[in-house]
């Protein structure tokens, strides 16, 4: 019996003292990985700026600064969490609703590893910047010139207020650049803006300028919301929803010049732009 008891007590301490380790090595390895485990190395930025050509330049935008679909990666404040366990589950899960898909799930790229992801993690913080340039507007003004005499909000929506012909601008201060605000209201028909629905779809409908004639010769003009080989759903300028289908109307004119107006200085002065600039960086960064 006393035997027995030694070799149950001895079989007892070598299990408790197994599970310890392993539950050290467990949360180690669990803290380990709130950081980039790559941080350090040299070569890891190049090998993520590969990686994020190939996997993420297509949104993004080549130099991590922003394209159609993905948001300015170069900024310090990221909209869905700024440390590197944060990007790691960002990237490798994605971001449901929106236009980002999880590691490897859609035809863009081949998918990541695990120090394949941290390697562009390496790449992204060697692009950020350290200082963000801060607006030199008035917020506060910016918010009246926007729903006031600027008219920005006739057609631009934020915070579920304004209108539906443009783009939602809620976000924009929390994803683009601001040399890519000015620009696209300068210079609108640059970069047309990502549609308004279906974020998800591979290559999303942009914001181009449709003029449809219908059957009886009315005259329909407006940004296009969705189209397939049959049919074309595109809101017009005074916000009304129309569905047609192809065969059945006279003609379909798409263009790539925007229907927003370029804003030169005459019409919109450069304080005025800048107090704009400063209100919708102000939305981004409450979010």
């Amino acid at each position: 019996m006393g035997i027995c008891f030694s070799r149950g007590l001895r079989d007892f301490v070598i299990v408790s003292a197994l599970c310890a380790a392993l539950l050290f090595v467990v949360t180690f390895a669990a803290r380990a990985q709130e950081e980039n485990p790559l941080a350090k190395d040299p070569n890891a930025a190049k090998l993520g700026e590969f990686e994020f050509r190939a996997n993420c330049a297509f949104c993004h935008g080549l130099g991590a600064r922003g394209g159609g679909r993905g948001p300015d990666l170069t900024r310090a404040q990221k909209k869905h969490g700024n440390s590197d366990a944060e990007l790691f589950r960002t990237i490798n899960e994605g971001v449901p609703g929106t236009a980002m898909p999880q590691n490897g799930a859609t035809q863009q790229g081949v998918g990541m590893t695990e120090e394949e992801i941290w390697q562009v993690i390496s790449y992204i913080r060697s692009v950020q910047v350290k200082t963000p340039t801060q607006p030199t507007g008035n917020a506060v003004r910016g918010k009246e010139l926007f729903s006031g005499s600027a008219a920005c909000a006739t057609c631009h929506m934020i915070q579920g207020k304004g209108g539906r012909l443009g783009p939602d601008l809620t976000a924009t201060g929390s994803a683009r650049s601001i040399e890519y605000i000015v620009d696209s209201v300068r210079n609108p028909s640059r970069r047309l803006a990502q549609g308004i629905s279906e974020a998800m779809k591979e290559f999303t409908q942009e914001y181009e300028t449709v003029t449809v004639v219908d059957a009886g010769g009315q005259k329909f003009q407006g940004v296009v919301l969705n189209e397939d080989s049959f049919t074309l759903q595109m809101l017009d300028t005074r916000e009304q929803l129309h569905l047609f289908e192809k065969d059945k109307v006279r003609s379909v004119e798409k263009s790539r010049e925007s229907l927003m107006p370029k804003y030169d200085e005459k019409m919109l002065p450069e304080k005025d732009l800048q107090d704009i600039v400063a209100y919708l960086l102000s939305q981004g960064s409450s979010k």
